[in-house]
């Protein structure tokens, strides 16, 4: 009797996708960052402050993940951004097939940015590649310093890391230095941002970053 491990199974279909999906997004000469969080990081606030700062000078588009309501992508849409929304319906996780669905309803060339927002969570979306060129997390200062050492495949496949709300790190116990030592430990080429969605502290090097990005594998 030949036994199949379902989670191998599925994480090998998925990769396949991802494979189409990345040679479709380079075809199209559009960026593709997969941007991850735990739920209440505050993950909508900044994906709507980098539309703010880079709508005037990139095309962008974005697809947003969220398991039941469609609530975080009337607030993107609000910002004059094409967006498709994929209610997983209770799966933790977007998938390659659901991203490469919704890539085919968006204006695919005219964009030089793609931003999916991904499910609120910081264990499955790390586990599934979506064919993005690179991963951003979030994580804010009324999180506590627990989520790196709890999470740490997530922030070790992140090409950038947004630390948001520091706005209130004086109300908070978060300590910096740990934040630091223990990011060094698990993903020392990260790009780290320090960032607050609700004043707009430090979204100017972020977006400057990802403009420069989109500028390296598309050069207008």
């Amino acid at each position: 009797m030949v036994q199949v491990n379902m989670e191998t199974h599925l994480l090998g279909a998925n990769e396949l996708l991802a494979r189409r999906n990345r040679q479709l997004f380079k075809d199209h000469k559009v960026l593709v960052i997969n941007l991850m969080s735990s739920p209440g990081s505050g993950k909508t606030t900044i994906l709507e402050r980098t539309i703010e700062a880079l709508g005037g000078q990139l095309r962008l588009g974005v697809i947003e993940g969220d398991l039941y309501t469609d609530q975080d992508a009337q607030r993107i849409e609000k910002k004059g951004v094409k967006v498709i929304q994929i209610n997983t319906e209770g799966a933790c996780h977007l998938d390659a097939a659901m991203v490469g669905k919704a890539y085919g309803q968006l204006p695919t060339d005219k964009m030089d940015l793609m931003v999916i927002e991904n499910v609120g969570n910081l264990v499955c979306p790390a586990e599934f590649d979506l064919g993005e060129d690179f991963t951003a997390v979030v994580i804010s200062t009324t999180e506590g310093n627990d989520k790196l050492r709890k999470y740490p495949l997530i922030f070790r496949q992140a090409k950038a890391v947004l630390l948001n709300k520091m706005d209130l790190l004086p109300y908070t116990d978060f300590n910096l230095e740990r934040f630091k030592n223990d990011l060094d430990q698990i993903n020392p080429s990260a790009t780290v941002f320090m960032v607050s969605g609700r004043t707009g502290e430090g979204i100017e090097n972020w977006t400057r970053w990802v403009f420069e990005e989109v500028k390296r594998k598309n050069p207008f």
